[in-house]
């Protein structure tokens, strides 16, 4: 949400509203009483919350035009939730301290692995921060009941021991020592695409990467990001508008739970049933009974029909096993794989989403059946490499062991080729890139000049970062002194390493990504949602890495990663300054969390590559583990390294490149009418987020599809029914219960994972029955072969 939503808009939504006038001022007092928020339709309805003393800055809210929903201020904009989400409290409890180190070091080892775990499942999701710091409080609140504190000591014999105890446990479980806590884990959790290249080495070219590499690697990359995103402070943290929307439920629960401790009771009831209900349920849909992850009715009613009409129906309806089909009208009831994403984001910026999948059912099935880039030849769905009859392509006939090209097996063997799907897939990604530089230059411009003006004058007016203000600063040459030492760990690894990749080529891959870093920051701030651009960055890595698919893996990760980690690292220093946890504190808890994740990342990928290593070389995998993530890269990095030919301007996918410049033409024209028109009925034009649209236009090109449906029935129950309807049990429970659904699920995923699933070697399948059946689709949507 970028603009205030207009009276009109929300009474198009049959959302009531009146001006503030007097009524607001009465109920809240004119510098008193922050509310903490929850939403309407187009945005987030505050509550009336804890109570702390307003800042002069804040001045009366009937100075603005604020719009209420039963007497309550709607927040749209990132200014209203400085004002009336967020709470300016600050109770001076300590951050770092052994207990919330020593927390935030055992469950990152359990984020860390669960993260590193869906990166080989056919449906990528990501660890719920809610699910860590809900964990994390009970055994934080457990610590601080039965551990002795000094104060059990003094004035006994004992009493030498008392310094000792207080720095074993300081006291009740502080917000502060929660949230450091719980940043580590969930900083941990992070995942990394660099951790994903090293796999793509041990699957594709028999590489065994070293541990000392790989951790240095993955180091070098997170933290050359955090150092950017440490520079950029001024532009992608401390403006109001710069919110990063996923975060404000951890930030709304964080303060509920030491702020409002009355209602923690009932919550942390909710929270644990819901928890043990999931983490019992969650059995049965993942081992038991598959079935139930893809419910289709259409692939159900059409056992009898032709072959050719059921490859059709596979196609279209099919989506239970990975690659399957796109999953249309498919019901799963298989919470690790729905998750509680959509009920954190408003139904506007879900609405974006559901338009560009509305253009991917659309997009995939017409390149498919009109055979664009001869698609028909191939799978409909994969992110694999294939030869031109549709066999795997033999790529190490073509790069040997070497990792660079053999001009000569190339000429033998011939181009490899994309499926439609991964064309597309791709393609889009450029539109998106192309989309978000017009819309971030256009749109956004005047934002990013005010920013840094206020920035040089430190007149920044968030009342956040001017509570920040007694804090000691992290001084920007230790940011600076962090990229040097982000710099030479990467350069070792260039040097010493099998990466094929020449030193001027990593610093240009640095380049990039500093280039791509503000951009990307300001999209995921501002609207919650980000784009791929690691499209870009491959792009870049075929002009001056030809014929080195290796070289262009590592160019696209010290580019690509080190913007998807300033992204997450810049979510993490936002929620700092929301919770006022020193800013020196924030800079060691996130670098001692870019640590732990490195290693364990690490020790759970070879665990996983080593144990499923044909699954995940198989362009089709299973409904449990999926190969699509290295697969993907891989394919990439092949073609990219033979540029030339396959996206010059003679090459099949020259439209590929090009996306990038054509993905800037729509938003300047929306741009151009939104200057004429900023209102279209109730629709404000620059609400609508056309990279947003096109990366979700090719959402479904890979892996298992059938969570779709229901993933947008619970964003439409949670933001929609109760939400509107139900105020206060949204307000109190709904993050509550999503973090507790996703952390039973991701559990049970674990334990299943190592104990039946085979991420440890031995695989231990469920017998088979009807729910589970022994030949074909999960779904019963047996075409393209599948029962062969």
């Amino acid at each position: 949400m970028t603009e205030r939503t207009t009276a009109s808009a929300l009474h198009a939504l049959d959302i009531p509203t009146v001006k503030p006038g007097a009524e607001l001022n009465e109920k809240y007092g004119p510098l008193t009483s922050p509310v903490k928020s929850i939403g309407s339709d187009v945005d987030i309805v505050a509550e009336k919350g804890y109570h702390s003393e307003r800042s002069s800055q804040l001045g009366s809210v009937a100075d603005d035009d604020v719009v209420l929903v039963n007497g309550e201020p709607v927040i749209t904009t990132g200014r209203d939730v400085s004002r009336f989400l967020v709470d300016v409290r600050d109770d001076g409890d300590p951050a770092l301290t052994f207990r919330s180190l020593f927390l935030g070091t055992v469950f990152a080892g359990l984020g860390a692995s669960l993260v590193q775990i869906y990166l080989f499942k056919p449906v990528q999701m990501s660890v719920s921060t809610v699910f860590l710091l809900l964990l994390i409080y009970s055994v934080g609140v457990v610590w601080a009941a039965v551990i002795p504190r000094a104060s059990s000591v003094e004035g006994t014999r004992w009493s030498g021991l008392a310094p000792f105890l207080h720095f074993i446990n300081p006291g009740p479980f502080g917000l502060k020592e929660h949230v450091v806590a719980s940043l580590v884990a969930s900083t941990a959790a992070g995942g990394s695409t660099a951790v994903m290249n090293f796999a793509v080495q041990r699957l594709y070219y028999e590489t065994h990467v070293q541990a000392t590499t790989a951790v240095l690697a993955t180091f070098s990359t997170a933290t050359f990001g955090y150092g950017l995103v440490g520079i950029l402070r001024p532009l992608t943290v401390f403006p109001s508008e710069m919110v990063y929307w996923a975060n404000l439920p951890t930030v709304s629960i964080f303060q509920a739970m030491h702020f409002d401790t009355k209602a923690n009771h009932k919550r942390l009831k909710l929270f644990w049933s819901a928890f043990a209900g999931m983490f019992v349920y969650e059995i049965i849909p993942a081992y038991i009974f598959p079935l139930l992850n893809a419910v289709n009715v259409v692939c159900l009613a059409t056992q009898r029909a032709p072959q050719k009409a059921v490859d059709v129906i596979t196609n279209l309806f099919g989506g239970g096993n990975g690659n399957e089909g796109l999953g249309l009208l498919s019901l799963s009831f298989d919470w690790q794989y729905i998750g509680s994403l959509y009920m954190s984001y408003p139904l506007i910026q879900q609405a974006n989403s559901w338009i560009g999948l509305f253009f991917c059912y659309i997009a995939i099935m017409g390149i498919y059946y009109s055979n664009t880039w001869n698609s028909l030849e191939f799978p409909m769905l994969s992110s694999s490499l294939f030869s031109q009859n549709g066999s795997v392509y033999r790529q190490s006939a073509v790069f040997g062991t070497t990792f660079q090209l053999n001009q000569t097996a190339l000429d033998e063997l011939g181009l490899p080729a994309l499926t439609g799907s991964n064309a597309w897939a791709n393609l889009t990604q450029n539109l998106s890139i192309g989309g978000l530089i017009a819309h971030c230059v256009l749109f956004w411009r005047p934002y990013v000049i005010a920013s840094f003006k206020q920035a040089r004058k430190g007149t920044q007016p968030d009342p956040h970062w001017q509570a920040m203000q007694k804090y000691a600063e992290v001084p920007w040459y230790w940011y600076g002194a962090l990229l040097v030492l982000s710099f030479f760990a990467g350069l070792i690894v260039v040097l010493k390493g099998q990466t094929t990749l020449p030193w001027w080529s990593y610093l240009l891959a640095l380049a990039l990504g500093s280039f791509i870093a503000p951009f990307s920051n300001l999209l995921f701030a501002r609207m919650g949602n980000g784009i791929a651009t690691n499209q870009l960055m491959k792009m870049v890595a075929a002009g001056v890495n030809p014929g080195k698919p290796v070289a262009n893996l590592y160019f696209s990760m010290w580019s690509h990663d080190v913007v998807s980690s300033s992204i997450g690292l810049a979510g993490d220093l936002k929620m700092g300054q929301y919770l006022k946890i020193p800013p020196r504190a924030m800079f060691l808890t996130q670098i001692w969390g870019v640590i732990l994740g490195a290693i364990v990342n690490y020790v759970v990928m070879i665990s996983i590559v080593d144990a499923q290593r044909d699954v995940l070389l198989s362009p089709h995998g299973t409904n449990v583990w999926s190969g699509q993530q290295p697969q993907s890269l891989n394919s990439a990095a092949v073609t990219w390294s033979l540029a030339n030919q396959l996206y010059g301007p003679k090459g099949p996918y020259f439209i590929i490149p090009m996306g990038l410049l054509v993905g800037m033409v729509p938003t300047t024209i929306q741009w151009l009418i939104w200057r004429r028109w900023p209102m279209i009925g109730p629709v404000k034009v620059d609400t609508i987020m056309l990279p947003i649209i096109y990366m979700y236009s090719s959402w479904m090109y890979v892996g298992v599809n059938s969570t779709i449906t229901s993933s947008i029935i619970v964003g439409l129950l949670s933001q929609l029914v109760l939400r509107k309807y139900h105020p206060g049990w949204y307000r109190k429970y709904n993050y509550i219960l999503g973090g507790a659904l996703d952390g039973g699920a991701q559990v049970m995923v674990f334990i299943l994972s190592f104990a039946v699933f085979g991420a440890s070697g031995v695989g231990r399948p469920f017998p088979f029955w009807a729910g589970n059946p022994a030949q074909g689709n999960v779904d019963y949507c047996n075409g393209n072969g599948a029962l062969e």
